[in-house]
């Protein structure tokens, strides 16, 4: 467990537990801090755990160097509802493939740039930019109608 990096890196309810690098990328292996987790269908808590599939996820970089975090998705059982369920974290939205923190980075750049020029940048595709761009705005129109 590395507590200063944890501390650097900022997000809820995981800690570092080790980490690599090479010359243009430093990776975070991360460590899930809670036990369980309330199902999605029933509310009732569960730590069941299934299966772990550790997944990437691209973050902000840092030390001049892009940042992957390697977390580990876990899937629970609940043996009230028989349901398998994913753990959902606070810092990645469903399904995707970056931090919330990172997303709205590439916004920001797409809006004082051009999506061609931030792709380059960020050696992502232009589809991805896209992707990211379509998913902050969604985000950002479902909160002003819920506000």
């Amino acid at each position: 467990m590395v507590l200063h990096l944890t501390h650097l890196l900022n997000l809820p309810g995981v800690i570092i537990d080790s980490w690599d690098s090479d010359d243009n990328s430093v990776y975070f292996h991360l460590n899930i801090l809670a036990e369980g987790m309330k199902c999605h269908h029933c509310n009732s808590y569960t730590e069941e755990l299934h299966q772990i599939r550790p997944i990437i996820v691209r973050d902000l970089p840092a030390f001049g160097k892009n940042v992957y975090l390697k977390v580990p998705r876990r899937q629970f059982y609940c043996r009230i509802c028989q349901r398998y369920i994913t753990e959902r974290l606070a810092f990645i939205d469903w399904r995707r493939k970056y931090t919330q923190r990172y997303e709205e980075n590439i916004y920001y750049q797409v809006n004082n740039s051009n999506i061609e020029q931030v792709a380059q940048q960020e050696n992502l595709s232009i589809e991805d930019v896209k992707s990211i761009v379509n998913h902050v705005c969604k985000k950002r129109e479902k909160a002003k109608n819920i506000s």
